[in-house]
């Protein structure tokens, strides 16, 4: 695979372009990382709004009322509900693990079983996320790039 590079002079102009004979699982998975990374939502935290990246959140989690974006060193609020989270955010990584969360596929470092159909995905900042039996099949089709 060839990887070209060219400078352009407005941050409009900016793209990434995919030339391919088929679009096969790989050419996906760059496609759906390339959408993540220019996405941003705004967030809050500590009473002050800023627009964090999309491709940098760990995964949403459901406390109480309130839906929080954990990235590697910081968690903010966000002004949605889970289910919008995980419908807005579907086609780019992201899948419910459980009923309180969702995660972000791209930014998961391993898999490992835990008990009852259940299993452990371990996070790029080193912590364990746990994926429930009900949740485990679509996270499953969602990596190996299926139809759920």
């Amino acid at each position: 695979m060839k990887v070209s590079i060219r400078k352009v002079e407005k941050k409009e102009q900016e793209q990434v372009l995919l030339e391919c004979v088929s679009m096969t699982k790989e050419f996906e998975d760059i496609r759906e990382y390339a959408l993540m990374k220019g996405n941003q939502l705004t967030a809050y935290l500590d009473g002050k709004a800023y627009q964090i990246l999309l491709g940098d959140v760990l995964y949403f989690e459901a406390v109480s009322e309130h839906v929080f974006a954990y990235m590697e060193e910081e968690v903010y609020h966000i002004k949605k509900r889970l289910y919008e989270v995980e419908q807005e955010y579907s086609g780019q990584k992201f899948v419910r693990a459980s009923k309180s969360m969702v995660i972000n596929l791209m930014q998961v470092e391993s898999f490992r079983p835990a008990l009852n159909g259940r299993f452990y995905a371990r996070m790029k900042n080193g912590e364990d996320i746990i994926i429930s039996r009900q949740y485990a099949k679509a996270v499953k089709q969602k990596l190996l790039g299926e139809a759920i």
